[in-house]
């Protein structure tokens, strides 16, 4: 079973290991199904999705009926005005078949206008600190995307108490200095604020670039099993780090399989050569 492990100041013990739900996007039910009961099986106790993730709210909406509270349950909203906001999150309940949900995000918090209009008057944040005195949400978290994110969330953390951030966390992205110390700034006031650390594209080979995709995933993700134990294992190494799963069905058992082998931090050496056998590069530049 994947380890657990409080969810910042929240009170949950969340599995390091976050179902990423992005990866219901576009599949039937059945296959939903047989994903969330493999999640399920390895212990997995917290689902992150997205209004934006194509079906992915419709997919888990049957099973919140089940066992919503067994799971700590956070969606986003890519809006930014209040109204606009507002309505998505009521949009995304119906969807997920319950009238709460535990962690609702701000969804790619990272453009200059699109920030200061989400947390200015009349924002997107508005609706969020009004939906959870309204009980409608318990938490409050942004997430985002590029070598920006860390320097924009450690604004926006000035700028509001949030409860949790997300953002992408690999070795072959911390090898950007400018990046790598944004994050480890960041991180130090996670830990000192209890925010909770949530990091994506834990097993990012590269960009798709000019090669075929022929994967769900809008990156290239290592596929080996070893190579992606040394990505995940890594990640996991930071002990107040959680790793949000891979959004592709078909990946996702590989990957739970190397994730709950987890005993320690393999050795920059060791990513060192993983970078160059896989010719891994960074998703963002």
């Amino acid at each position: 079973m994947i380890a657990r492990a409080p969810f910042g100041r929240t009170g949950h013990q969340s599995s390091r290991a976050l179902f990423g739900a992005a990866a219901l996007s576009r599949v039937t039910q059945d296959e939903a199904d047989r994903a969330i009961e493999l999640v399920l099986d390895h212990g997995i106790n917290h689902f992150d999705t997205a209004a934006s993730y194509g079906d992915a709210e419709l997919r888990l909406g049957p099973w919140m009926e089940r066992i919503r509270g067994d799971v700590f349950l956070a969606t986003k909203t890519g809006e930014r005005t209040r109204q606009a906001a507002r309505d998505e999150l009521h949009r995304s309940l119906e969807r997920l078949r319950t009238d709460r949900v535990d962690l609702w995000q701000l969804h790619n918090l990272v453009d200059p206008d699109e920030w200061a209009t989400a947390l200015g008057p009349g924002g997107a944040l508005e609706a969020a600190v009004e939906a959870r005195d309204q009980g409608l949400v318990r938490f409050i978290g942004v997430t985002g995307h590029g070598v920006e994110v860390a320097e924009r969330h450690l604004a926006a953390l000035e700028r509001f108490a949030f409860d949790s951030v997300l953002l992408p966390y690999s070795f072959v992205m911390m090898q950007n200095p400018r990046y790598a110390a944004d994050f480890e700034a960041l991180a130090a006031e996670c830990a000192e604020r209890g925010v909770a650390l949530q990091t994506i594209k834990a097993i990012t080979r590269r960009p798709w670039g000019e090669r075929s995709q022929n994967r769900a995933t809008w990156y290239q993700p290592l596929e080996d099993p070893d190579a992606m134990r040394l990505a995940a294992h890594w990640v996991l190494g930071r002990p107040e780090a959680f790793l949000n799963t891979v959004g592709d069905v078909d990946v996702l058992p590989r990957l739970l399989a190397e994730i709950e082998t987890f005993d320690a931090r393999p050795s920059d050496a060791a990513m060192q050569t993983l970078i160059e056998d896989e010719a891994m590069e960074p998703l963002f530049t």
